[in-house]
């Protein structure tokens, strides 16, 4: 795989050096002479394939293409895009993924050092996405109305922030949080009476399938009727959509402890309650936590989806809807971020506490 990056970013390199036009603009000459660089680095790599395995080639390879997004994102308002610019394009992004490509091969028994890579990987994953994002869309000249860039999102958050900053308490802080508590810890409570009768067991978990397959588009405009107009109908609705996950994974880690440790803990006449807080809970964590992590996603898309069916003028939804009907497509794209960026916040707290709680599993300590 190092050697087909190496020859991609050498051919795009090569476009770049051979097809920019203009030689009197200082654009197109920064174009050829990063393709120039490109092209030497990539003979270097081809020719002497032991080099890619040191981390110079890894640094060059860093730095060359930090240095083609820096250039092609800076000509994109100077210059009218062409092969050579598209060249040197290809070239970047291919440096990029070799230069993350590296990095991932990289171990290391310091934490510190292996940390730091498993945040940086990703975040420089990221931050491609948003530059390919950003030259394609006003390289080919996208109109906004359809993809905005990255930079017309990014500006409108920042000129929206008090609107924004209300959205998101509306929906996550008030819908997203409350509906989120009482959907898991309901789900977990009716879990342990599941476990304490069989009769529930066969009674209750049937009914629980056939309530999490209702579909959320039909159980919105009930709860909107029911609880009103406010945050409370979307909480009800995060409730509904979270019960069920925490239910069947907490039944199932329940079950999860083996026979030999059940009857070692009646051995040593352990009751039913000691049996489950110093055995069966323990066991049942990941699975709780698997549920946790699931249901930290589906509460921020069922309080969004059930704005959409009636809410005062203020969230998440409620913007998304709004604003489509505007054409203003890049302050939709700015909540859709937000609500993104709050997930992914949502979903790494709650791993973050797994692996407090869970460090004893394998999954953790490896």
């Amino acid at each position: 795989m190092t050697r087909v990056l190496a020859a991609i970013s050498g051919a795009g390199g090569l476009i770049a050096l051979l097809l920019a036009a203009a030689q009197d603009s200082t654009g197109p000459l920064a174009v050829r002479a990063f393709g120039l660089l490109v092209v030497l680095a990539a003979m270097l790599w081809l020719v002497r394939p032991v080099e890619l395995s040191k981390w110079p080639s890894t640094v060059v390879a860093g730095g060359l293409s930090t240095v083609g997004a820096v250039l092609l994102l800076s000509q994109l308002d100077s210059i009218t895009p062409a092969a050579g610019f598209w060249g040197a394009t290809v070239a970047a992004w291919a440096l990029a993924w070799l230069f993350v490509e590296r990095l991932a091969s990289i171990e290391s028994r310091r934490q510190l050092i292996a940390w730091s890579l498993r945040l940086l990987i990703p975040l420089l994953f990221g931050v491609w996405l948003l530059v390919i994002w950003e030259l394609c869309t006003r390289g080919l000249g996208v109109p906004q109305v359809l993809l905005p860039s990255p930079s017309a999102i990014g500006a409108r958050m920042v000129s929206s922030t008090a609107t924004l900053w209300a959205d998101f308490k509306q929906t996550f802080l008030h819908a997203v949080l409350i509906g989120y508590a009482l959907g898991c810890g309901s789900g977990f409570l009716i879990a342990l009476l599941i476990d304490r009768s069989p009769f529930l067991q066969r009674g209750l978990l049937p009914i629980g399938n056939l309530v999490s397959a209702l579909p959320i588009v039909g159980v919105a405009p009930i709860m909107v009727m029911w609880f009103g107009f406010d945050w409370q109908s979307k909480a009800a609705v995060v409730v509904v959509m979270t019960f069920f996950p925490m239910l069947v994974n907490t039944v199932a880690g329940l079950a999860a402890s083996g026979a030999m440790q059940r009857d070692l803990m009646q051995t040593y006449a352990a009751g039913y309650w000691q049996t489950l807080f110093k055995l069966r809970l323990p066991e049942a964590l990941p699975f709780i936590f698997n549920a946790l992590k699931i249901n930290s996603t589906l509460a921020l898309i069922g309080a969004i989806v059930a704005e959409f069916f009636g809410t005062p003028i203020v969230g998440m939804g409620f913007r998304i809807s709004t604003e489509v009907g505007r054409m203003n497509v890049d302050m939709v794209w700015a909540e859709i971020a937000m609500a993104a960026v709050a997930g992914s916040l949502f979903y790494g707290i709650v791993t973050l506490v797994e692996r407090m709680f869970t460090f004893w599993h394998p999954s953790i300590r490896n």
